[in-house]
């Protein structure tokens, strides 16, 4: 009897919630503004650097040693994972 009354109580909470909820939910779609960086042109010219000066190679300071280290990290990385998941899965063949 108790949990029959509680049920009816708990049906009556959720659907009151629900009517009230319909009435204040609208669906469609909607989108916020994008949010300008700046003003004028969308960017704040110390903070952003143009596409066209972006990759100038040339010009980077230490250039040597950071392409020579940008290469034997991304060289590295390479041989290492593949090594390591071998390493990895016959240590797990061999324990099971």
């Amino acid at each position: 009897m108790a949990f029959t009354n509680g049920f009816r109580s708990a049906a009556k909470l959720i659907g009151s919630s629900e009517s009230s909820i319909s009435k204040s939910v609208s669906r469609g779609f909607h989108s916020t503004g994008m949010k300008r960086m700046g003003g004028g042109h969308g960017h704040d010219e110390p903070y952003y650097m143009h596409a066209k000066h972006m990759y100038n190679l040339d010009r980077m300071k230490h250039q040597g040693l950071k392409m020579s280290l940008a290469v034997f990290s991304a060289f590295s990385i390479g041989v290492a994972v593949p090594i390591f998941a071998v390493v990895f899965q016959q240590k797990k063949t061999a324990s099971g």
